[in-house]
């Protein structure tokens, strides 16, 4: 899993595109492939921009949304996991 220093970022081709409800769709034109991204989820790709770490991502989704469970920081190790395997996601440097 993807460690909590790690810096990951969505890879530039990649388009998020967010929608009114704030759910969003991330698209890979090299695949054709669309993914559907709830509000947390968008959360977290609209900060995958290699400069913050995935702790730092963890904490600030802590202070944004109320009631985050205690599993969020494993969670959002996966999410992030998912788009690095996905193609979607690589990490920096």
């Amino acid at each position: 899993m993807v460690g909590r220093q790690a810096r990951p970022l969505l890879r530039p081709e990649v388009v998020l595109r967010e929608e009114s409800d704030n759910w969003a769709v991330l698209f890979d034109p090299d695949s054709g492939e669309a993914y559907a991204l709830d509000p947390v989820g968008v959360f977290i790709a609209r900060r995958l921009d290699g400069s913050r770490s995935v702790g730092e991502i963890v904490r600030e989704l802590d202070e944004h949304f109320e009631a985050i469970p205690p599993e969020v920081d494993q969670d959002a190790r996966q999410f992030i996991d998912d788009l690095l395997a996905k193609g979607l996601a690589l990490m920096k440097g």
